[in-house]
């Protein structure tokens, strides 16, 4: 059998549940191997849950998160059950292998190789969200309501007797009832406190509204840091903008003197070729002139030797 190669935390997906409210949580993979290890996260539900990351290498001895997103639902499972599987396989790749490397053949069980691919199965476990305590503003404090003060009231009722603490200021002398007396007397205490009941029931529902409201003023002053958050954007928005503009009009002033310099050397070469043209042909006039100016060598040759001829002629 091979050596484990991942070590998962927890064994279990445990979101907390609530109808059109989104949950999460963390897993975390321990490599315990010293070899490079790459994952990849599979579900029985893939609409309903988002994984990321859902593929990863994990180096050696070293430790990897990835956070399961699951998406708001419209109605609670019967007693917050679910059949939702997560399947997690791993399995030993090169050194340098990267996210992008990863492949669904990397996964893929191969005998004939004796490719070892590990494999690990994780359940999902719905919780139901705590229940805050509903609070009562009574003489200017706050106090815990609960089932057991109403069922403590109706006791207080049936027995006559009442334990109330010191300094609060109703206190009460307490007898054996004996007589029909005291059972009249019983009898209006019970009505009193009866009435004191519903009293407690109303301020309840009064407090139990006054806490159902509190999101909505939470979001009202919320809004002045949104528009607010807004405004700054928008500033931002316009500075970027504002140098933008500043930029595109140094690039178009700096495609303009490029323009302008490239039209400078064009009319620079032209003018050195014309004058280039110009020195040729003054070199070729000069040159034209020497020869006018003077008799060619030859031409004085001829001209001495003819003389010559001539003078030896007429002597002889």
């Amino acid at each position: 059998m091979a050596k484990q190669l991942l070590e998962i935390q927890p064994l279990e997906l445990k979101f907390t549940f609530e109808v059109k409210k989104q949950s999460e949580c963390t897993i975390q993979l321990g490599n315990k191997s010293d070899e490079y290890v790459a994952f990849k996260v599979k579900t029985t539900s893939p609409k309903k849950y988002c994984v990321r990351p859902n593929v990863g290498i994990i180096k050696p001895e070293a430790t990897y998160h990835f956070t399961v997103l699951m998406q708001a639902q419209k109605e609670a499972p019967p007693d917050l059950l679910c059949k939702d599987k997560f399947l997690i396989q791993c399995t030993v790749v090169p050194f340098g292998t990267t996210d992008k490397d990863i492949t669904s053949d990397m996964f893929a069980k191969d005998k004939e190789t004796g490719k070892y691919v590990e494999e690990m199965k994780l359940r999902v476990v719905l919780i139901s969200p705590p229940k805050s305590p509903v609070l009562l503003p009574r003489n200017e404090e706050l106090k815990q309501d609960s089932s057991n003060e109403t069922s403590l009231q109706k006791d207080r009722a049936l027995s006559g007797l009442e334990n109330v603490p010191p300094g609060d200021g109703l206190a009460v002398d307490v007898e054996v009832i004996e007589t029909g007396k005291d059972m009249y007397e019983l009898r209006a205490a019970k009505d009193v406190q009866d009435f004191e009941t519903s009293k407690d029931t109303d301020e309840l529902s009064t407090a139990a509204k006054d806490v159902q409201t509190r999101p909505a003023e939470d979001v009202e002053e919320l809004q002045p840091a949104k528009d607010s958050m807004e405004l700054k954007l928008a500033k931002d928005w316009e500075e970027l903008k504002l140098k933008l503009h500043a930029m595109e009009s140094q690039l178009r002033e700096a495609e303009r003197t490029i323009t302008k310099l490239t039209e400078e050397k064009s009319l620079t070469t032209r003018e050195k070729d014309s004058l280039k043209h110009e020195l040729e042909l003054l070199r070729r006039k000069n040159y034209a002139r020497k020869i006018q100016a003077g008799f060619p060598l030859l031409y004085v040759c001829m001209v001495a030797i003819i003389s010559l001829v001539l003078g030896y002629l007429s002597r002889s």
